[in-house]
């Protein structure tokens, strides 16, 4: 069992269960992640053209395949709810990990409200070709995130294999859409021939597009919030983590060919629901529908893992009392760390309230980039403290130094493609942590117990 106990002293140890196999981990990684399939991935189009948006996705794909290989080290010996906080409660040092726990609570509360307008902004678009016009779009944004919600807190064995349902369906969507399209009928069915233009803006454009280029598999590293309720982490988190992977390569080469190949790259780069309006431009009535479906079904997956996983990260915080102790209790009953999952939730709204989608992801993804900016460090100074051979480790990813070297410069020039469009975003949420790191510093520290929240029984560090 886990160390997880209810933040109030002197009450029985509660623990969260461990009933997850590797299905429930992909499903969490990848129905995170596929909703960027359906959405999001087409602004990196307007910014370097299909062409650049291509590249983009074969760059950041390696970016998470480097992210993919390193959680999947680290989390299976690290094997604690919070994921990356608690990687960097042990690794690093209590700071890091108050940064990285708010990186997971922020770049997961973000997606959720993105999701959230995309089911409002579909059944909208739904409402319109149906001829209602008094639709209220964020009574089913509130509805949607409720049900959620409460399968949460009712339990993640339910939650995540709903997920795996929802998911696996909206991925077969595209799968069958590629097929349906018939892509070997260049020029007859698939126009890349009349719609490809070469790269727009150059090679500025093709950097710029690296930051949506990430929402084709932002959110993967979500698998890590698993560790502490899988039945075995060291085979569960990397065959669920590097499976999930998978998918999304393949999902995110399909939907970028399907997609270039339908719609011009202007309308593209700004379109809401970019594969819903591809089937819609094939003329089929069964793809248009099953497309509906996958991109509903997607954005509804995606949310309900962001709440399992934002959750998580702020329980355990709690637990460790970098927040206060209250949010750090587990259910009597469903054995979920059922007050941090309401106490997001109209964080989540509030956003989805905005209508801003661009910025809304744009904080995700800067708030992810930060995240896997400390991963690179993270692993190194793991390998050197306790290098292999010295504790069990679940799973030793090949190459290193290589993987984080790699995912540090690609973390660089992702940064760099983020102030070209969005410059006032990146500097305001660069200042919203360092305000955030001095108010822990100055108050919150102090109630931290250091020598509670060390639960792996490993070795003294070496050089320590």
């Amino acid at each position: 069992m886990s160390t997880a106990a209810t933040a109030e002293s002197g009450k029985d140890r509660l623990f969260l269960l461990k009933v997850l196999g590797p299905i429930h981990v992909w499903a969490l990684g990848v129905g995170i992640v596929l909703v960027g399939e359906y959405m999001g991935w087409n602004f990196s189009v307007a910014k370097g053209g299909a062409l650049g948006s291509l590249i983009a996705c074969w760059v950041i794909g390696l970016l998470y395949t480097c992210v993919a290989m390193i959680d999947s080290e680290v989390t299976s010996t690290v094997a604690a709810a919070g994921g990356q906080y608690t990687q960097a409660k042990h690794i690093i040092g209590p700071l890091m990990a108050f940064n990285v726990g708010l990186y997971l609570v922020m770049a997961y509360t973000m997606l959720e409200a993105a999701d959230a307008l995309i089911v409002g902004d579909l059944l909208t678009q739904l409402a319109e070709e149906s001829g209602v016009t008094d639709f209220n779009a964020q009574a089913f944004v509130v509805l949607t995130i409720a049900i959620l919600a409460f399968m949460n807190y009712r339990g993640v064995l339910m939650t995540l294999s709903v997920n795996f349902l929802i998911t696996a369906v909206a991925f077969i969507a595209i799968i069958v859409m590629f097929f349906g399209i018939s892509p070997w009928n260049e020029g007859v069915t698939i126009f890349h021939g009349d719609l490809l233009t070469g790269l727009p803006y150059g090679w500025i454009g093709v950097v710029a597009a690296l930051q949506f280029g990430m929402w084709y598999y932002l959110g993967i590293e979500g698998t890590c919030q698993a560790a502490e309720e899988v039945r075995s982490a060291g085979r569960s988190i990397p065959l669920g983590t590097m499976c999930g992977m998978i998918t999304l390569l393949i999902a995110a080469s399909l939907t970028w060919f399907m997609a270039s190949g339908l719609l011009p790259w202007e309308y593209l780069g700004q379109a809401m629901v970019p594969l819903y309006d591809t089937a819609r431009m094939t003329g089929s009535p069964m793809l248009q529908t099953l497309l509906f479906v996958g991109t509903l079904f997607a954005a509804v997956a995606s949310a309900n893992g962001c709440i399992n996983d934002a959750s998580r990260a702020w329980f355990s915080m709690g637990r460790d009392r970098y927040m206060p102790t209250w949010f750090g209790a587990v259910h009597p009953r469903y054995r979920t760390p059922f007050r941090s999952i309401v106490f997001l939730i109209p964080i989540a709204v509030s956003f989805a309230f905005t209508g801003l989608l661009d910025q809304v992801i744009t904080f995700s993804i800067l708030s992810g980039l930060l995240g896997y900016t400390f991963m690179s460090i993270n692993v190194i100074k793991f390998r050197r403290k306790w290098p292999l051979g010295v504790i069990d480790r679940g799973y030793v990813h090949p190459f290193h130094p290589l993987p984080a070297l790699m995912l540090l410069t690609l973390c660089t020039a992702t940064y760099f493609a983020t102030y070209l469009g969005y410059g006032p975003q990146l500097l305001s949420i660069m200042v919203f942590y360092i305000i955030a790191s001095i108010w822990f510093a100055l108050h919150r520290y102090k109630y931290v117990a250091r020598g509670d929240q060390f639960t792996m029984t490993w070795p003294r560090p070496a050089g320590y």
